[in-house]
Protein backbone atom coordinates (compact mmCIF):
# COMPACT_ATOMS: atom_id res chain seq x y z
CA UNK A 1 0.00 0.00 0.00
CA UNK A 2 1.35 3.07 -1.06
CA UNK A 3 1.80 5.73 1.42
CA UNK A 4 -0.44 8.84 1.47
CA UNK A 5 1.74 11.85 0.35
CA UNK A 6 1.03 14.50 -2.21
CA UNK A 7 3.41 12.96 -5.09
CA UNK A 8 1.31 9.75 -4.68
CA UNK A 9 -1.81 11.18 -4.44
CA UNK A 10 -1.07 14.02 -7.33
CA UNK A 11 -0.38 10.91 -9.36
CA UNK A 12 -3.52 9.07 -8.17
CA UNK A 13 -5.90 12.25 -9.31
CA UNK A 14 -3.75 12.17 -12.85
CA UNK A 15 -4.20 7.96 -13.28
CA UNK A 16 -7.64 8.73 -12.29
CA UNK A 17 -8.45 11.73 -14.42
CA UNK A 18 -7.29 9.78 -17.26
CA UNK A 19 -9.37 6.76 -16.91
CA UNK A 20 -12.46 8.79 -16.27
CA UNK A 21 -12.01 10.94 -19.41
CA UNK A 22 -11.15 7.65 -22.05
CA UNK A 23 -14.15 6.67 -20.43
CA UNK A 24 -16.40 9.60 -20.50
CA UNK A 25 -18.94 9.24 -23.17
CA UNK A 26 -20.99 12.39 -22.44
CA UNK A 27 -19.53 14.87 -24.89
CA UNK A 28 -18.43 17.42 -22.52
CA UNK A 29 -15.29 17.45 -20.23
CA UNK A 30 -15.50 15.20 -17.28
CA UNK A 31 -16.43 16.81 -13.56
CA UNK A 32 -15.30 15.36 -10.00
CA UNK A 33 -16.44 16.33 -6.87
CA UNK A 34 -13.72 16.54 -3.92
CA UNK A 35 -15.08 16.71 -0.24
CA UNK A 36 -12.60 15.86 2.81
CA UNK A 37 -12.85 16.21 6.24
CA UNK A 38 -11.06 18.43 9.06
CA UNK A 39 -7.56 16.83 9.08
CA UNK A 40 -4.85 19.06 8.36
CA UNK A 41 -3.42 17.25 5.92
CA UNK A 42 -6.60 17.68 3.71
CA UNK A 43 -5.71 20.73 2.39
CA UNK A 44 -2.30 19.63 0.78
CA UNK A 45 -4.00 16.60 -0.33
CA UNK A 46 -7.03 18.31 -1.51
CA UNK A 47 -4.12 20.67 -3.66
CA UNK A 48 -2.45 17.22 -5.05
CA UNK A 49 -5.22 15.96 -5.94
CA UNK A 50 -6.58 19.16 -7.95
CA UNK A 51 -3.26 19.15 -9.60
CA UNK A 52 -3.64 15.72 -10.44
CA UNK A 53 -7.07 15.98 -12.33
CA UNK A 54 -6.05 18.99 -13.68
CA UNK A 55 -2.93 17.67 -15.54
CA UNK A 56 -5.21 14.80 -17.00
CA UNK A 57 -7.67 17.44 -18.34
CA UNK A 58 -10.35 17.03 -15.70
CA UNK A 59 -12.74 19.80 -14.23
CA UNK A 60 -12.82 19.52 -9.97
CA UNK A 61 -15.57 21.20 -8.34
CA UNK A 62 -14.45 21.72 -4.21
CA UNK A 63 -16.75 21.03 -1.43
CA UNK A 64 -14.61 21.43 1.29
CA UNK A 65 -14.92 19.98 4.31
CA UNK A 66 -18.59 17.33 3.71
CA UNK A 67 -19.37 14.09 5.23
CA UNK A 68 -18.30 11.19 3.11
CA UNK A 69 -22.21 10.24 2.08
CA UNK A 70 -22.35 13.72 1.25
CA UNK A 71 -20.30 13.38 -1.61
CA UNK A 72 -21.38 10.44 -2.79
CA UNK A 73 -25.18 12.06 -2.83
CA UNK A 74 -23.47 15.67 -4.94
CA UNK A 75 -22.07 13.49 -7.15
CA UNK A 76 -25.05 11.52 -8.06
CA UNK A 77 -27.20 14.68 -7.74
CA UNK A 78 -24.85 17.03 -9.98
CA UNK A 79 -24.64 14.23 -12.48
CA UNK A 80 -20.92 14.59 -11.83
CA UNK A 81 -18.26 11.75 -13.40
CA UNK A 82 -17.30 10.27 -10.35
CA UNK A 83 -16.57 11.92 -6.09
CA UNK A 84 -13.66 11.91 -4.21
CA UNK A 85 -13.37 11.70 -0.63
CA UNK A 86 -10.04 12.74 1.36
CA UNK A 87 -10.53 11.11 4.76
CA UNK A 88 -9.52 8.62 7.24
CA UNK A 89 -12.54 7.76 8.82
CA UNK A 90 -12.58 7.24 12.77
CA UNK A 91 -9.06 7.66 12.55
CA UNK A 92 -6.97 10.04 14.53
CA UNK A 93 -5.96 13.03 12.44
CA UNK A 94 -2.38 11.53 11.46
CA UNK A 95 -3.95 9.38 9.45
CA UNK A 96 -5.56 10.25 6.20
CA UNK A 97 -7.12 8.19 2.93
CA UNK A 98 -8.62 8.59 -0.46
CA UNK A 99 -12.20 6.89 -1.18
CA UNK A 100 -13.68 7.38 -4.93
CA UNK A 101 -17.60 7.52 -5.78
CA UNK A 102 -18.85 6.77 -8.81
CA UNK A 103 -21.53 8.89 -10.85
CA UNK A 104 -24.03 6.56 -8.81
CA UNK A 105 -23.02 7.63 -5.47
CA UNK A 106 -22.10 4.16 -5.17
CA UNK A 107 -18.04 2.75 -5.20
CA UNK A 108 -16.18 2.40 -8.42
CA UNK A 109 -17.12 -0.56 -10.45
CA UNK A 110 -13.97 -2.90 -10.15
CA UNK A 111 -13.15 -2.53 -13.48
CA UNK A 112 -12.43 1.10 -13.43
CA UNK A 113 -10.43 0.48 -9.87
CA UNK A 114 -7.99 -2.17 -11.64
CA UNK A 115 -7.93 0.62 -14.59
CA UNK A 116 -6.64 3.59 -12.32
CA UNK A 117 -4.28 0.73 -10.00
CA UNK A 118 -2.89 0.16 -13.57
CA UNK A 119 -2.39 3.95 -14.72
CA UNK A 120 -0.72 4.75 -11.47
CA UNK A 121 2.41 2.99 -12.31
CA UNK A 122 3.03 5.14 -15.72
CA UNK A 123 4.80 7.94 -16.19
CA UNK A 124 2.54 11.00 -15.41
CA UNK A 125 2.63 13.24 -18.33
CA UNK A 126 0.26 16.38 -18.87
CA UNK A 127 -2.75 17.41 -21.02
CA UNK A 128 -1.67 20.67 -23.39
CA UNK A 129 -2.76 24.31 -21.72
CA UNK A 130 -5.99 24.33 -23.58
CA UNK A 131 -6.96 21.18 -21.95
CA UNK A 132 -6.25 21.93 -18.59
CA UNK A 133 -8.73 21.01 -16.26
CA UNK A 134 -10.32 24.00 -14.21
CA UNK A 135 -11.24 23.78 -10.45
CA UNK A 136 -14.83 25.90 -8.90
CA UNK A 137 -15.79 25.79 -5.67
CA UNK A 138 -19.29 24.49 -4.95
CA UNK A 139 -20.64 27.01 -2.84
CA UNK A 140 -24.07 25.77 -1.96
CA UNK A 141 -22.61 22.23 -0.95
CA UNK A 142 -23.73 22.10 2.33
CA UNK A 143 -26.81 23.62 1.89
CA UNK A 144 -28.07 20.97 -1.04
CA UNK A 145 -26.81 18.38 1.40
CA UNK A 146 -28.92 19.49 4.61
CA UNK A 147 -31.68 19.73 2.48
CA UNK A 148 -31.53 15.80 1.03
CA UNK A 149 -30.70 15.05 4.90
CA UNK A 150 -34.29 16.68 5.84
CA UNK A 151 -36.03 14.93 2.78
CA UNK A 152 -35.12 11.65 4.24
CA UNK A 153 -37.15 12.20 6.87
CA UNK A 154 -41.11 11.92 6.78
CA UNK A 155 -42.93 15.12 5.66
CA UNK A 156 -45.90 14.63 8.58
CA UNK A 157 -43.54 14.33 11.19
CA UNK A 158 -41.04 16.63 13.00
CA UNK A 159 -38.89 16.64 16.29
CA UNK A 160 -40.43 19.51 18.41
CA UNK A 161 -40.44 18.41 21.33
CA UNK A 162 -37.07 17.17 21.63
CA UNK A 163 -33.78 18.10 23.27
CA UNK A 164 -30.59 16.37 21.43
CA UNK A 165 -27.37 16.64 22.24
CA UNK A 166 -25.10 16.44 18.52
CA UNK A 167 -21.61 15.08 18.89
CA UNK A 168 -20.00 15.95 15.03
CA UNK A 169 -16.29 14.57 16.23
CA UNK A 170 -14.99 17.72 15.06
CA UNK A 171 -14.98 16.24 12.23
CA UNK A 172 -16.64 16.62 8.59
CA UNK A 173 -20.26 17.09 10.20
CA UNK A 174 -19.19 20.05 12.49
CA UNK A 175 -21.15 22.93 10.29
CA UNK A 176 -24.03 20.68 8.84
CA UNK A 177 -25.81 17.92 11.70
CA UNK A 178 -26.67 20.68 14.05
CA UNK A 179 -28.62 22.36 11.50
CA UNK A 180 -30.43 19.13 9.83
CA UNK A 181 -31.83 18.51 13.50
CA UNK A 182 -32.33 22.47 14.00
CA UNK A 183 -34.24 22.83 10.88
CA UNK A 184 -36.39 19.81 12.03
CA UNK A 185 -38.07 21.40 14.91
CA UNK A 186 -35.17 19.92 17.74
CA UNK A 187 -33.66 21.72 20.07
CA UNK A 188 -29.79 21.12 19.79
CA UNK A 189 -26.79 20.89 21.67
CA UNK A 190 -23.60 21.08 19.82
CA UNK A 191 -20.43 19.35 21.06
CA UNK A 192 -17.10 18.42 19.25
CA UNK A 193 -18.01 20.77 16.43
CA UNK A 194 -14.71 23.16 16.91
CA UNK A 195 -12.14 21.34 14.54
CA UNK A 196 -8.80 22.30 14.69
CA UNK A 197 -7.32 20.25 12.37
CA UNK A 198 -5.54 18.51 14.84
CA UNK A 199 -8.41 17.09 17.10
CA UNK A 200 -10.87 15.29 14.80
CA UNK A 201 -11.95 11.69 16.67
CA UNK A 202 -10.20 13.11 19.93
CA UNK A 203 -12.44 12.09 22.83
CA UNK A 204 -15.81 12.65 20.71
CA UNK A 205 -17.54 11.70 18.63
CA UNK A 206 -18.72 7.64 17.89
CA UNK A 207 -15.60 6.32 18.84
CA UNK A 208 -15.76 7.90 21.82
CA UNK A 209 -19.05 7.67 22.98
CA UNK A 210 -18.64 8.76 26.75
CA UNK A 211 -18.40 12.47 25.61
CA UNK A 212 -22.02 12.11 24.56
CA UNK A 213 -23.42 9.96 27.46
CA UNK A 214 -22.23 12.85 30.16
CA UNK A 215 -23.43 16.10 27.80
CA UNK A 216 -26.82 13.80 27.69
CA UNK A 217 -27.32 13.72 31.43
CA UNK A 218 -25.89 17.24 32.06
CA UNK A 219 -27.86 18.88 29.57
CA UNK A 220 -31.22 16.83 30.65
CA UNK A 221 -31.65 16.18 27.06
CA UNK A 222 -34.37 13.82 25.57
CA UNK A 223 -31.10 11.66 23.90
CA UNK A 224 -27.78 12.30 21.76
CA UNK A 225 -26.32 11.40 18.64
CA UNK A 226 -22.64 10.68 17.82
CA UNK A 227 -20.82 10.63 14.48
CA UNK A 228 -17.36 10.04 13.70
CA UNK A 229 -14.91 12.20 11.57
CA UNK A 230 -16.67 11.70 8.23
CA UNK A 231 -20.03 11.34 9.47
CA UNK A 232 -20.81 7.47 7.86
CA UNK A 233 -21.16 6.25 11.10
CA UNK A 234 -23.68 6.88 14.24
CA UNK A 235 -24.27 5.77 17.79
CA UNK A 236 -26.80 7.49 20.11
CA UNK A 237 -27.35 7.61 23.31
CA UNK A 238 -31.02 7.87 25.73
CA UNK A 239 -31.48 10.37 28.60
CA UNK A 240 -30.14 7.97 30.50
CA UNK A 241 -26.48 8.66 29.06
CA UNK A 242 -27.16 4.61 27.61
CA UNK A 243 -25.29 3.97 24.84
CA UNK A 244 -26.91 1.84 21.83
CA UNK A 245 -24.94 0.48 18.91
CA UNK A 246 -25.31 -0.03 15.52
CA UNK A 247 -26.68 -3.29 15.97
CA UNK A 248 -29.75 -2.06 18.21
CA UNK A 249 -30.41 0.90 15.64
CA UNK A 250 -30.63 -1.60 13.02
CA UNK A 251 -33.01 -3.30 14.95
CA UNK A 252 -35.29 -0.36 15.45
CA UNK A 253 -35.39 1.12 12.04
CA UNK A 254 -36.01 -2.42 10.47
CA UNK A 255 -38.82 -2.80 13.06
CA UNK A 256 -40.54 1.00 11.76
CA UNK A 257 -40.12 -0.16 8.49
CA UNK A 258 -41.99 -3.14 9.08
CA UNK A 259 -45.02 -1.35 10.16
CA UNK A 260 -45.27 0.58 6.82
CA UNK A 261 -44.45 -2.79 4.85
CA UNK A 262 -42.85 -6.11 4.61
CA UNK A 263 -39.07 -6.65 5.50
CA UNK A 264 -37.31 -9.33 3.25
CA UNK A 265 -34.08 -8.97 5.25
CA UNK A 266 -30.95 -7.40 6.68
CA UNK A 267 -27.22 -8.02 6.58
CA UNK A 268 -24.74 -8.03 9.12
CA UNK A 269 -21.58 -8.53 10.07
CA UNK A 270 -19.25 -11.73 10.84
CA UNK A 271 -19.13 -9.56 14.22
CA UNK A 272 -23.11 -8.80 14.73
CA UNK A 273 -24.33 -9.52 17.96
CA UNK A 274 -25.95 -13.20 17.25
CA UNK A 275 -29.52 -11.68 19.53
CA UNK A 276 -29.66 -9.58 16.46
CA UNK A 277 -30.16 -12.75 14.06
CA UNK A 278 -32.54 -14.67 16.84
CA UNK A 279 -34.89 -11.49 17.24
CA UNK A 280 -34.89 -10.89 13.08
CA UNK A 281 -35.70 -15.19 12.76
CA UNK A 282 -38.88 -14.61 15.49
CA UNK A 283 -39.65 -11.65 12.90
CA UNK A 284 -39.78 -13.75 9.59
CA UNK A 285 -37.04 -11.27 8.76
CA UNK A 286 -34.23 -13.40 6.32
CA UNK A 287 -30.53 -12.31 7.85
CA UNK A 288 -27.27 -12.85 6.04
CA UNK A 289 -23.31 -12.21 7.55
CA UNK A 290 -20.86 -10.11 5.41
CA UNK A 291 -17.21 -9.75 5.95
CA UNK A 292 -16.51 -6.95 8.38
CA UNK A 293 -16.30 -4.06 6.42
CA UNK A 294 -19.33 -1.69 5.32
CA UNK A 295 -18.63 -2.09 1.62
CA UNK A 296 -18.93 -6.44 2.50
CA UNK A 297 -22.33 -5.52 3.39
CA UNK A 298 -23.38 -3.39 0.87
CA UNK A 299 -22.39 -6.07 -1.78
CA UNK A 300 -24.65 -8.76 0.16
CA UNK A 301 -27.48 -6.13 0.18
CA UNK A 302 -27.59 -5.71 -3.32
CA UNK A 303 -26.91 -9.36 -3.91
CA UNK A 304 -29.89 -10.31 -2.42
CA UNK A 305 -31.64 -7.08 -2.89
CA UNK A 306 -32.56 -6.10 0.34
CA UNK A 307 -32.70 -1.95 1.70
CA UNK A 308 -31.26 -3.02 5.21
CA UNK A 309 -27.56 -3.59 6.74
CA UNK A 310 -25.30 -2.58 9.21
CA UNK A 311 -22.55 -2.80 11.91
CA UNK A 312 -22.05 -2.56 15.57
CA UNK A 313 -19.76 -0.01 14.95
CA UNK A 314 -22.72 2.45 13.85
CA UNK A 315 -22.17 1.73 9.84
CA UNK A 316 -25.95 1.46 8.95
CA UNK A 317 -27.44 1.44 5.24
CA UNK A 318 -31.01 1.96 4.30
CA UNK A 319 -30.81 1.63 0.28
CA UNK A 320 -34.56 3.46 0.17
CA UNK A 321 -32.68 6.42 1.40
CA UNK A 322 -29.26 6.59 0.20
CA UNK A 323 -26.96 4.71 -2.01
CA UNK A 324 -23.96 4.88 1.15
CA UNK A 325 -23.83 4.37 5.03
CA UNK A 326 -25.03 7.79 6.40
CA UNK A 327 -24.64 9.03 9.87
CA UNK A 328 -27.28 12.16 10.07
CA UNK A 329 -29.63 10.13 7.29
CA UNK A 330 -29.66 6.67 9.64
CA UNK A 331 -30.01 8.98 12.98
CA UNK A 332 -33.18 10.53 11.05
CA UNK A 333 -34.81 6.67 10.15
CA UNK A 334 -34.06 6.20 14.23
CA UNK A 335 -35.95 9.72 15.06
CA UNK A 336 -38.87 8.61 12.72
CA UNK A 337 -39.44 5.36 14.47
CA UNK A 338 -39.55 7.30 17.93
CA UNK A 339 -41.57 9.66 16.66
CA UNK A 340 -44.19 7.05 15.15
CA UNK A 341 -44.25 5.03 17.86
CA UNK A 342 -44.27 7.10 20.47
CA UNK A 343 -41.48 5.15 22.42
CA UNK A 344 -38.25 6.16 23.80
CA UNK A 345 -35.07 4.10 22.13
CA UNK A 346 -34.89 1.77 25.54
CA UNK A 347 -38.76 0.67 24.70
CA UNK A 348 -38.01 0.36 21.06
CA UNK A 349 -35.23 -2.34 22.24
CA UNK A 350 -37.59 -3.91 24.45
CA UNK A 351 -37.31 -7.38 22.61
CA UNK A 352 -33.97 -7.15 21.83
CA UNK A 353 -31.14 -7.85 24.62
CA UNK A 354 -27.75 -8.35 23.20
CA UNK A 355 -25.92 -11.01 24.04
CA UNK A 356 -22.73 -9.97 25.88
CA UNK A 357 -19.08 -10.62 23.93
CA UNK A 358 -15.62 -11.09 25.36
CA UNK A 359 -12.83 -10.61 22.41
CA UNK A 360 -9.61 -11.68 22.90
CA UNK A 361 -6.46 -10.21 20.80
CA UNK A 362 -3.23 -12.74 20.81
CA UNK A 363 -0.31 -11.22 19.17
CA UNK A 364 1.01 -13.91 16.49
CA UNK A 365 4.11 -14.09 14.23
CA UNK A 366 3.22 -12.51 10.92
CA UNK A 367 1.41 -14.79 8.97
CA UNK A 368 0.35 -17.12 11.15
CA UNK A 369 -2.74 -19.28 10.11
CA UNK A 370 -4.67 -20.09 13.63
CA UNK A 371 -6.63 -22.94 11.24
CA UNK A 372 -3.65 -25.17 11.94
CA UNK A 373 -3.10 -24.88 15.23
CA UNK A 374 -5.04 -28.69 16.22
CA UNK A 375 -5.03 -27.46 19.73
CA UNK A 376 -6.86 -24.56 19.05
CA UNK A 377 -9.41 -25.74 16.44
CA UNK A 378 -10.10 -28.68 18.70
CA UNK A 379 -10.77 -26.05 21.37
CA UNK A 380 -13.33 -23.90 19.82
CA UNK A 381 -14.93 -27.05 18.28
CA UNK A 382 -15.23 -28.20 21.93
CA UNK A 383 -16.60 -24.71 22.89
CA UNK A 384 -19.24 -24.93 20.03
CA UNK A 385 -20.51 -27.73 20.97
CA UNK A 386 -20.94 -26.52 24.32
CA UNK A 387 -23.04 -23.35 22.99
CA UNK A 388 -25.31 -25.09 20.72
CA UNK A 389 -27.71 -22.87 19.62
CA UNK A 390 -27.20 -20.83 23.27
CA UNK A 391 -24.13 -18.61 21.54
CA UNK A 392 -21.51 -18.44 18.98
CA UNK A 393 -17.56 -18.68 18.57
CA UNK A 394 -15.42 -15.63 16.10
CA UNK A 395 -11.94 -16.79 15.38
CA UNK A 396 -10.30 -14.08 12.79
CA UNK A 397 -6.81 -12.50 11.85
CA UNK A 398 -6.58 -8.72 11.49
CA UNK A 399 -6.52 -7.55 8.59
CA UNK A 400 -3.34 -4.66 9.46
CA UNK A 401 -1.68 -6.62 13.04
CA UNK A 402 -0.15 -10.12 13.14
CA UNK A 403 -3.24 -10.48 15.90
CA UNK A 404 -5.95 -13.16 16.41
CA UNK A 405 -8.51 -11.99 17.80
CA UNK A 406 -11.00 -14.73 19.32
CA UNK A 407 -14.41 -13.39 20.37
CA UNK A 408 -16.76 -15.69 22.20
CA UNK A 409 -20.23 -14.58 22.27
CA UNK A 410 -23.13 -16.16 25.25
CA UNK A 411 -26.05 -15.65 27.12
CA UNK A 412 -24.39 -14.65 30.14
CA UNK A 413 -20.61 -12.50 30.40
CA UNK A 414 -19.11 -15.29 32.79
CA UNK A 415 -19.86 -18.13 29.94
CA UNK A 416 -18.57 -15.74 27.11
CA UNK A 417 -15.30 -15.02 29.06
CA UNK A 418 -13.98 -18.20 30.32
CA UNK A 419 -14.61 -20.11 26.72
CA UNK A 420 -12.68 -17.12 25.02
CA UNK A 421 -10.03 -17.51 27.52
CA UNK A 422 -9.94 -21.19 26.78
CA UNK A 423 -9.74 -20.55 22.87
CA UNK A 424 -7.12 -18.29 23.29
CA UNK A 425 -4.86 -19.87 26.00
CA UNK A 426 -4.55 -23.01 23.74
CA UNK A 427 -3.11 -20.50 21.10
CA UNK A 428 -0.47 -19.19 23.84
CA UNK A 429 0.49 -22.63 24.15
Amino acid sequence: MSPITPDFVMRLGYAAGRVLAKDNVTGTRPTVLIGKDTRISGYMLEAALEAGFSAAGVDVMLAGPMPTPAIAYLTRALRLQAGVVISASHNPFQDNGIKFFSEHGTKLPDSVELSIEEAIDQPMDCVSSDKLGRATRLRDAQGRYIEFCKSTFPNELDLRGLKIVVDSAHGAAYNIAPHVFHELGAEVVSIGATPDGFNINAGFGATAPKALSSAVVEHKADLGIALDGDADRLIMVDATGRVYNGDELLYIMVRDRMSTGPVAGAVGTLMTNMALEVAFKELGIGFARAKVGDRYVLEVMQERGWLFGGEGSGHLLALDKHTTGDGIVSALQVLSALKRSGKSLDACCSELTLYPQTLINKRVAPGFDWTRDSGMVAEKEAVERELGDTGRVLIRASGTEPLIRVMVEAKNAETAESMARRIADKLAA
